[in-house]
């Protein structure tokens, strides 16, 4: 994000009423390598091909504020590779990370990766610290710390099914392999801050909240995700779960998060309600079916009709979710266009 955006950004997390409403997007390797004429693999493996297609973004839409911006990632590989997880690579699809673990002795048993030298880490940060230059050239920062959340990472080393299994049979060893997890998470967080000290945000993704109750939120989600988003001092903690959001909405606030990106299946009038007016919401098109195979007009009118129920306040136009594959410059152009109607 340049200046500019991140001023505006946090006078809406302030309550500020903003007119016309900002348009923001989260991309990532998902949509960008296919958007910008590469395969998945070289997004992945060519620093050069990943800030050129980051670059060509921020050009072809200089209005949107794209979040978080420069996002150095592997896929769903980033964290696991840390703790060990073999890492699948393809040439046009996102890479898996397998599991490492089978028991609860293993998950008790789990140790705290070096955040320095551990996995995939490294290279994310060097990827940054080659292209700070370019990004800097275009008069823009990198301004979030990126994790996976806790449960996100937890699933990919146990298993999903596992993972859930294990929160009612084994409990004990669950709050240690997601408090060994926190830990690492904490230090991911710190360690992004003291290489770029223009990082001020936090940005956090954990689609497996959506699969819990209230009460095993309560238990195994909200204290990790409370400390992780405190591991700086920051001035937007953004949340993304774009699985069942009800359930943690309610505990927004009490975390810290004040940007939440959230299911397009919960409309915006719903989650209001459920998450406060503290919180700044970002949503909520349908990122698939509408924004990517839609065509431009059902862009518009799907705009139009979600814009119907807004205010003008702690609201960024956007969908629910992150980009989906295959969404086109023309069907972003009418998102952007039906977002300036009056």
């Amino acid at each position: 994000m340049n200046q500019d955006q991140w001023n505006g950004l946090l006078t809406v997390l302030q309550g500020e009423p903003v007119d016309p409403l900002p348009v923001g997007f989260i991309i990532d390797s998902p949509w960008l390598p296919g958007w910008a004429g590469i395969s998945t693999l070289d997004y992945y493996a060519s620093e050069s091909l990943w800030v050129e297609a980051n670059l060509k973004a921020i050009r072809s839409f200089p209005s949107v504020w794209f979040l978080p911006g420069f996002w150095s990632e592997f896929g769903m590989c980033t964290e696991p590779s840390a703790f060990g997880a073999k890492c699948i690579w393809q040439e046009n699809a996102l890479p898996f990370a397998e599991r490492t673990m089978e028991t609860a002795a293993q998950m008790a048993a789990l140790q705290k990766p070096d955040v320095r030298q551990d996995g995939l880490l490294p290279f994310m940060l060097k990827r940054l610290g080659h292209a700070l230059p370019a990004i800097e050239a275009e008069g823009h920062a990198i301004r979030f710390a990126v994790a996976r959340g806790p449960l996100n990472i937890a699933t990919f080393l146990l298993g999903t099914t596992e993972f859930m299994m294990a929160i009612k049979e084994s409990p004990q060893e669950t709050h240690a392999l997601l408090a060994t997890i926190t830990d690492f998470l904490c230090d991911w967080i710190r360690l992004q801050k003291e290489a770029l000290s223009t990082i001020e945000g936090i940005f956090l993704l954990d689609d497996l909240v959506g699969f819990l109750g209230k009460t095993d939120f309560a238990e195994f989600v909200l204290p990790y995700l409370k400390r992780a988003f405190h591991a700086i001092d920051a001035k937007v903690r953004f949340f993304h779960n774009d699985a069942h959001g009800l359930v943690c909405a309610p505990f927004l606030a009490e975390i810290g998060v004040n940007l939440f990106n959230f299911s397009f299946k919960h409309s915006l009038t719903q989650m209001r309600e459920a998450a406060g007016e503290s919180v700044t919401l970002l949503g909520n098109l349908p990122p698939r079916d509408v924004l990517a195979a839609g065509g431009p007009e059902q862009v518009r009118q799907g705009l139009r009709e979600m814009r119907r129920s807004l205010g003008n306040r702690r609201v960024i136009l956007s969908v629910g979710g992150g980009m989906a594959p295959g969404t086109s410059t023309a069907n972003l152009q009418a998102f952007i266009e039906a977002a300036r109607e009056k």
